[in-house]
């Protein structure tokens, strides 16, 4: 098996995305025990070949309704927020024990969306992220849905994930799915959906592709995974869909099984730019051909180039921005909040110490606070 793991993908920090479906059996409710102990073998023998890892993983709220009683499909607010309380405590024992038996040291963290778009905090769960992979223990990662609010939440762990890999900087993410990859269309509405083996670049037709979630245990589909790889990706950071629910899953990866690649941007970007790119926009703006042009050659976003302005974001909030096409072409920090930004959209500079008085930037996105996404 060892052999299997020698050049695993040539990753040497790898992220690894596990869903509910796959810890947790949907008729009992119950851990999938011995998957979980195959897993923490493949995990024993990477780290053994140098790789260091790290696991966002979901279930602390189907283990928890179980071992609550809960029977709903869909709980209440105050009542998954129970569940996941008492199923954290459940899923952070699981992975202590069965990794202990390959002597290998799990912490656990739990973060709220505040963690990693605010950068004091980004900063310091990076630390400890980082401290963690040093002192040859493996962090495991999940949304605190104990205290977290439909308003205040990720919403699914794929993107999680790819904050997270992007966080600790990670060759690679691997996001076990109920399916083996990505498709034209999905596989089990369409019997001619075509597999997808490698993604050179993520493009409109891309995300068309993607269908919705999978199952009730899980709050994520194609679509989040889509825009997992997204971040991941623009990031220098490669991504894999596969098929999860095989017992080895990373070794049934080495050995060939069937996957979908998304290949990296071929350059990392500075750590600050990382830091923007993965954030979770609050909003996003279109521009017009000239202003795209612009952004190209290394300039600031001025008003005068929006042409349309979406969402409710504040100052410092991450912003998409888009190109007269729907072309996702670049992401930055809004030098304005929604409001003001609205009233100076199309704008020159000079009008808009009129518009709102003194300001101290009339950029919407300065250069230093953007990142422009590589074209195919």
């Amino acid at each position: 098996m060892a052999d299997a793991f020698r050049d695993f993908f040539g990753f040497k920090r790898l992220t690894i995305k596990i869903g509910s479906a796959l810890l947790v059996d949907a008729e009992s409710g119950a851990l999938r025990k011995a998957w979980l102990e195959s897993l923490a073998a493949d995990i024993a023998t990477l780290k053994a070949n140098g790789v260091e890892i790290v696991i966002v993983s979901s279930g602390a709220i189907s283990l928890g309704r179980r071992l609550l009683g809960l029977d709903a499909t869909t709980l209440p607010l105050d009542q998954s927020q129970a569940a996941a309380a008492v199923g954290q405590i459940a899923l952070s024992q699981a992975f202590r024990d069965i990794l202990h038996t390959h002597n290998i040291v799990a912490g656990q963290i739990l973060v709220t969306p505040n963690i990693t778009e605010q950068r004091r905090h980004f900063l310091n769960a990076k630390t400890t992220m980082n401290t963690l992979l040093d002192l040859g223990a493996v962090p495991i990662i999940n949304e605190n849905d104990s205290v977290a609010t439909s308003e205040i939440r990720y919403g699914d762990n794929d993107r999680l994930s790819a904050r997270v890999a992007t966080m600790v900087e990670s060759d690679g993410l691997i996001i076990f799915s109920d399916v083996d990859g990505l498709y034209t269309a999905p596989p089990h509405l369409d019997p001619a959906a075509e597999f997808l083996p490698r993604i050179e670049r993520i493009t409109p037709e891309i995300e068309a592709m993607a269908g919705g979630a999978a199952s009730h245990l899980s709050r994520g589909g194609m679509r989040t995974k889509i825009e997992a790889a997204k971040m991941a990706v623009h990031a220098g950071t490669a991504m894999i869909i596969a098929k999860g629910a095989v017992d080895h899953p990373l070794r049934a990866l080495a050995e060939g099984g069937r996957h979908s690649f998304f290949v990296p941007a071929s350059t990392k970007r500075a750590a600050r730019k990382n830091w923007i790119m993965s954030a979770l926009p609050a909003g996003r703006v279109t521009i017009d051909a000239g202003a795209g042009q612009a952004l190209i050659k290394g300039t600031s976003l001025l008003p005068i180039g929006v042409t349309q302005i979406e969402g409710a974001f504040g100052r410092g909030d991450a912003i998409s921005i888009f190109d007269p096409s729907g072309v996702e072409v670049a992401r930055g920090l809004s030098n304005f909040d929604a409001a003001d930004a609205q009233m100076v959209l199309g704008k020159r500079s000079d009008q808009i110490a009129d518009i709102l008085g003194p300001v101290s930037r009339t950029e919407l996105v300065h250069r230093d606070n953007l990142v422009v996404l590589e074209a195919s």
